[in-house]
């Protein structure tokens, strides 16, 4: 008997968190440009290795007009020229809250988030990089297949 559990299985056993990640994410993403929310998904996704959450959110950032020149400098975005200082702004967010056990968020962060977010903005951001963390822990503990 394998004691490995699919994506299917996760999601049939317990289908009512399935249902309550996807309506987190909805209600976090509404007022945001697509690629922003791709850019976070994708950040938060590479800091926790989740190669399954990678391969999802590359094609979703692709359909959405995102180019691959992006994509490919995103793991280096510090040093980047090409993103705007609200998607650095983002980004600097989503790296804070995906690594709280290695540093809590910083005063100068908290306040180039206030600077290029609303507080409601601000509210939705931090719950689409809670939700992405989320399936991250869940794909990647119990190993989902890109691309499945």
């Amino acid at each position: 008997m394998s004691t490995q559990l699919s994506r299917e299985q996760f999601y049939a056993q317990q289908p009512e968190i399935t249902r309550s990640l996807v309506k987190l994410y909805e209600a976090s993403t509404r007022k945001f440009d697509e690629r922003l929310v791709c850019l976070v998904l994708l950040r938060s996704s590479q800091l926790n290795g989740c190669a399954f959450c990678l391969h999802m959110h590359d094609e979703h950032a692709r359909r959405v007009g995102e180019t691959p020149d992006r994509l490919a400098q995103l793991a280096a975005w510090h040093e980047a020229r090409c993103f705007s200082e609200r998607e650095r702004a983002a980004l600097a967010w989503t790296e804070a809250l995906t690594q709280l056990a290695i540093q809590a968020p910083s005063e100068a962060q908290k306040a180039q988030l206030a600077e290029h977010f609303s507080v409601e903005e601000q509210v939705n951001l931090s719950a689409l990089i809670v939700t992405i963390n989320g399936w991250n822990r869940i794909a990647v503990g119990f190993s989902f297949t890109p691309g499945e």
